[in-house]
């Protein structure tokens, strides 16, 4: 195990443990004793029908969904719903490389598929809760390709879904975009093929990575605009290194790396031989397809393209001149249409 401090309670609790035993995964590996970090907001009713899952994108957790989502001035209201945040696999708080004791964890520990995190998901809020169907799956990112996921594999559970900025099959361009934060830490020669004694040895690694996303994450307008005044920033290099370095900086390498390889992959045609039509043509879920206008590695028109291969579905834009990073909810206007759309989506009948 690699302790790192960053992943406490206190940065991101309150969240508990659920044990959903040995996980054996997809590409054959075996997680033995896995844990699914959660948090949940309001209450679940007694027909079980109120249950809302939020799973996380890339380096989140169930902390970022919780301080930007969910609230009584949000659709995703806890007065209303039982909302559930599960921190994926390899995400830090959940089972990861850096928690995993020897000799399965740092680059010892599985490749983990967006299916995996699902499956684990299904199995844990049916265990824990006896939940069999879910009023809404919502996900940002990678929380939306686990969304796709979540529609695609139980067809008959998610009466209701909103993946927003994330599709059901990860792009050539964005697979290589991928791939520059994976070679940005593993070119440092201080990552010693994982096995570093912290993360802060790999700073330049991370530093590299951490200007990546700022290069792709925020749209051109964002820089265009200086919108980092508007955050509280007095100049862009400010910006770099107390935001975006303060926020990759303090995470673990191989953690960020296990989540890179398993949003490269995320595909829902694996159900069906490759097959996306015949894999998005399986859902049932009314679904919501939310992108936003300026990002720049899930844009629009790739999103369209399989929101138009899915039946009875909805494509709604969402416009946000902050880009992918969006998601934070750094720009005020992004979280109300977000709001507006779960809000209606919700009140649809299903």
């Amino acid at each position: 195990m690699n302790e790192n401090s960053y992943y406490s309670q206190e940065n991101h609790g309150p969240y508990e443990l659920h044990d959903i035993g040995d996980f054996q995964l997809e590409e054959g590996g075996t997680i033995r004793g896995c844990q699914l970090a959660y948090s949940t907001f309001g209450k679940l009713n007694k027909a079980k029908d109120n249950a809302i899952v939020v799973p996380t994108w890339y380096s989140g957790t169930s902390k970022i969904m919780e301080q930007v989502y969910v609230g009584t001035e949000h659709a995703l209201n806890p007065e209303k719903y039982f909302i559930i945040t599960i921190n994926q696999i390899g995400n830090g708080l959940s089972s990861s490389p850096h928690n995993t004791p020897f000799p399965n964890g740092r680059t010892n520990f599985p490749h983990v598929r967006i299916g995996d995190d699902v499956r684990a998901q299904q199995k844990f809020i049916n265990k824990k809760f006896g939940i069999k169907e879910l009023a809404l799956v919502v996900g940002g990112s990678m929380g939306a390709q686990q969304t796709y996921e979540w529609a695609v594999r139980f067809p008959d559970m998610v009466k209701r879904a909103a993946p927003i900025a994330g599709t059901a099959k990860n792009t050539e361009h964005d697979f290589l975009f991928t791939k520059t934060l994976i070679d940005a830490i593993t070119s440092d020669p201080a990552w010693k093929d994982g096995w570093y004694s912290s993360n802060f040895e790999v700073h330049q690694g991370l530093r590299r990575h951490a200007e990546i996303w700022a290069t792709m994450g925020w749209s051109t307008e964002f820089y265009k605009q200086e919108c980092w005044k508007d955050l509280g920033f007095s100049s862009v290099q400010d910006f770099l290194t107390t935001f975006m370095f303060g926020y990759f900086g303090a995470m673990d390498p191989n953690d960020l790396l296990s989540m890179a390889w398993k949003w490269q992959r995320g595909d829902v045609s694996r159900h069906t031989g490759g097959d996306l039509e015949a894999a998005l043509g399986k859902i049932k879920a009314k679904m919501f397809v939310m992108p936003i206008d300026e990002d720049m590695f899930f844009p629009p028109k790739d999103c369209e393209a399989e929101q138009k291969l899915v039946p009875d579905s909805e494509f709604r834009i969402i416009k946000s001149i902050h880009g992918h990073l969006g998601l934070f909810g750094t720009d005020a206007n992004y979280i109300g249409q977000v709001d507006n759309h779960l809000d209606e989506l919700l009140a649809m009948p299903v």
